[in-house]
């Protein structure tokens, strides 16, 4: 039986969009997978110790053999990873259990000019050169290209599932419910054109739920002043998904895979955008999308007019090619 290592971004996140990610991930690998013994190391915590290395050095060695490791998704790459905490959390101490990793639908962060001598260390030590790497967007595909490595951009797994057949299925026209997210980060906080959202779902829905894709996301609507009449959902995936397969129901809010997670659940979906990421999505793929900046003129027309869903932009002949790899 072949053995596979899913770096997995779920285990110890604060951003249960990364659950959504790995919730995408295991769908489109579950033919794969069914098949497989797999193991799951968290990427955003170191693995092994020096000591436990030496200490177990026959689990070390079944750790060399994984026929495959999988680096799932997120912008886990930057262009300098000498930094205190890196998403993908490894360094030239501690990188063997990650030798050999095939990179599945991640992305990049930019937090130099260039890509330093240690990160270019660190990552022909760890990517694989014998397979292709897929990635989430261009910027991302070059940089591995320019070190040497060989990559598709294939976009996000979250975005894999959303197929033409499944988007007919998405309605067109407004719910009566409508469930919305907010951004607690200090980039992306608003207090003024948040109120606005907010208001602007109170004027156009009957029932407005709110769901935490952070748990600070709830001190945020509080610190807001705008939780009276808002059904708060708990800061959980399986709360979100049950709200959104029982009832009829839009999602409007600015987290980005909140929004994805809607349209995997065949839900209406507008997206406020708040930083490069839904931009170049929206861009690239036809995410359904408004800046926030021009929310206060367009997000209201928007709700209430009849529009259809269609992602585009996705190869899925890449996507096939990159997935034959392992068939």
């Amino acid at each position: 039986m072949r053995k596979i290592v899913l770096f997995d971004t779920s285990i110890a996140t604060l951003n249960i969009g990364d659950e959504i990610i790995m919730s995408s991930i295991r769908k489109v690998l579950k033919d794969f997978l069914i098949n497989s013994y797999c193991i799951n190391f968290p990427s955003h915590t170191p693995p092994f110790t020096l000591l436990q290395r030496i200490y177990r050095r026959k689990t070390m060695l079944f750790y060399d053999n994984i026929d495959y490791k999988f680096v799932c998704g997120t912008n886990l790459l930057y262009t300098s990873m000498f930094r205190p905490l890196p998403n993908w959390n490894i360094n030239i101490f501690n990188f063997r259990i990650a030798k050999n990793s095939i990179l599945l639908g991640v992305g990049m962060g930019k937090n130099s000019n260039s890509i330093d001598l240690y990160t270019k260390y660190l990552y022909k030590k760890v990517l694989s050169k014998t397979f292709v790497h897929s990635v989430r967007d261009e910027k991302t595909k070059k940089m591995l290209n320019d070190l040497g490595f060989k990559a598709l951009n294939t976009g996000c797994p979250t975005l894999w599932l959303l197929t033409d057949s499944h988007c007919k299925k998405i309605p067109h026209n407004k719910s009566q419910s409508v469930v919305f997210t907010l951004t607690h980060y200090a980039y992306a906080k608003d207090m003024i054109l948040d109120k606005e959202m907010i208001a602007i779902l109170r004027r156009n829905y009957d029932t407005i739920y709110f769901w935490p894709q952070c748990v600070d996301d709830l001190a945020y609507l509080n610190e807001l002043n705008e939780s009276e009449g808002i059904i708060v959902l708990p800061s959980n995936l399986e709360s979100y998904e049950r709200i959104l397969q029982t009832v009829d129901i839009d999602y409007v809010g600015n987290r980005l895979h909140g929004g994805i997670y809607a349209l995997q659940n065949k839900k209406r979906a507008i997206i406020i955008s708040v930083d490069y990421r839904a931009e170049e999505m929206h861009k690239t793929f036809n995410i359904p999308c408004i800046s926030r900046c021009q929310m206060t003129e367009c997000l209201e027309s928007k709700i209430q007019s009849s529009f259809e869903t269609q992602i585009t932009g996705l190869d899925f002949e890449k996507i096939n090619n990159w997935l034959g790899q392992f068939i």
